[in-house]
């Protein structure tokens, strides 16, 4: 397949797109709108018919995935569309606060997917991104010009340079690769309803297990509410049809109410699986959100680190197109590097609460009894919730890097103002202190440290995802000058 390739201008023209993107849920339409607000030329394509809202996925927004949102500018839309929650109780044992965070959103925000997915779209189309519905990518192959051809169902062929799988759990474009995707069932025969309740939860949420059910009723924001239940004894498979009965059951026996539920506008059942290809990226073809990882929906991380995933690939796209980095390829590589234990971490975490969760064995409670015990203990309350909310996720420093490297920086307050908002230009964010000489460079915005309580010694160049890419205190000009051209190009 390896060939001479013509002139990279001449190939850019006669593409379709420089990057094509298959799947528009959450995933697909953040990293789109990431990339045709760099000015990359994108498509995205979803063989759902336009407005076809899926009733059956996420509820949830972590406060990481806010602060990435804040930096493209629409977080204050979305968080006007549900409630925020400031602490909940997973387990009687554990309860979890989340105004202690240190962040501008210190709460899980509780919006249905579809207002996540309107908000996005919207900005995606702004930005110039194409978005055709009713559009299914059949097959793909790299041909000899260095490019990737998606052919769709009606025999059109789009070419690119780069393609992404945002296309779910059944990715189209994972199986193209012919990747496999290991791994099995955790939780079987859940069941699902969205309901209207003749009285609101205590706290604005109801959750409770007993070992043997697990029930989680929680609102949408628009007078609906959505159920989730298991009930051990009880698990036919996905294809058996539930009733709203079984739903008010399972909720009478795990919260001692149903909370007068009735005029269920969805209702079905499911199981979840935890899977996770072994492989993000395969040459010019990346895979990102569920198409690359699938797990129990507890600690509602799913959505989360969807979005996430696009933020940290988008980016490194865009500065492979434009050789805005000293070694594209190295690059490219690091998005596999820094996600994929992200995501294998996901699994582990949500794979355990649920674990939790489903004990009823005397060995699995004195488990659930050890867990509560270390549980308790701040430290690892605090790692725990970071790893849910995305605050806490780190990625690996370079050899040698400053221990800020690879961190989540949050949202600074510099003297030109907010860094996230610094960051809404699309490009790294430099901070030093104010004797230090501007940075040309069109990939840079230059900012200084605010006040004396600041660490006025040290140079910090942040990524567009807010990571800290580099890091020094007292950078001479050389080692600043080389730090900047290897990250966003000469």
């Amino acid at each position: 397949m390896t060939t001479s390739h013509p002139a990279a201008e001449d190939l850019e023209h006669d593409l379709d797109a420089e990057v094509t993107v298959v799947g528009a849920g959450p995933t697909g339409l953040m990293l789109a709108g990431d990339l045709a607000a760099a000015g990359v030329r994108t498509v995205l394509v979803d063989r759902r018919p336009p407005g076809l809202n899926n009733l059956t996925r996420a509820f949830g927004v972590h406060a990481r995935t806010l602060e990435l949102l804040d930096a493209r500018g629409v977080a204050d839309e979305l968080v006007a569309t549900g409630h925020p929650v400031t602490g909940f109780r997973p387990f009687r044992w554990l309860s979890v606060d989340l105004t202690r965070l240190r962040t501008r959103f210190p709460y899980l925000l509780i919006t249905p997917q579809y207002e996540v997915e309107r908000v996005l779209e919207r900005r995606a189309r702004e930005a110039g991104a194409d978005v055709r519905y009713d559009t299914e990518v059949t097959e793909l192959r790299h041909d000899g010009r260095g490019a990737v051809v998606a052919r769709t169902a009606d025999g059109t062929e789009l070419t690119a340079r780069y393609l992404v799988g945002t296309d779910g759990a059944r990715s189209t474009v994972r199986r193209a690769l012919g990747l496999p995707f290991p791994g099995g069932s955790v939780i079987r025969s859940m069941v699902l309803a969205d309901v209207r309740l003749d009285e609101a939860p205590e706290g604005m949420l109801a959750v409770n297990t007993t070992g043997d059910t697990i029930v989680l009723v929680l609102p949408f924001g628009d007078g609906w509410y959505r159920v989730m239940g298991w009930d051990r004894n009880h698990q036919p498979p996905d294809s058996e049809p539930v009733d709203l009965e079984e739903v008010r059951s399972l909720a009478r026996r795990a919260l001692g109410s149903d909370y007068g539920m009735g005029e269920p506008r969805w209702i079905s059942r499911f199981h979840c699986d935890e899977r996770q290809v072994p492989s993000y990226r395969r040459g010019r073809v990346f895979l990102a959100g569920d198409a690359a990882h699938v797990h129990s929906p507890a600690g509602g991380m799913g959505l989360n680190t969807g979005i996430q995933d696009a933020a940290n690939l988008s980016w490194k796209l865009t500065a492979a197109l434009r050789g805005r980095t000293g070694d594209p390829q190295a690059l490219l590589d690091s998005y596999q590097r820094e996600r994929y234990p992200v995501g294998r971490t996901v699994i582990r975490s949500s794979g355990a609460i649920i674990r939790l969760a489903m004990a009823h064995t005397r060995a699995q409670r004195a488990g659930r009894l050890l867990a509560a015990g270390v549980a308790a203990v701040p430290p690892v309350t605090r790692r725990a919730v970071g790893q849910v909310t995305g605050l806490g996720i780190a990625y690996p420093p370079g050899p040698g890097g400053h221990a800020l490297e690879g961190r989540r920086i949050p949202d600074l307050a510099l003297a030109e103002g907010r860094l996230y908002e610094l960051l809404r230009a699309g490009g790294f964010v430099l901070v030093t202190p104010p004797h230090v000489l501007p940075v040309e460079h069109p990939s840079v915005t230059h900012a200084h440290w605010r006040d004396a309580s600041s660490p006025r010694d040290l140079c910090l160049l942040i990524r567009p995802d807010a990571y800290a890419a580099w890091a020094s205190a007292h950078p001479d000009a050389v080692s600043l000058r080389d730090a900047v051209a290897w990250w966003c190009g000469a």
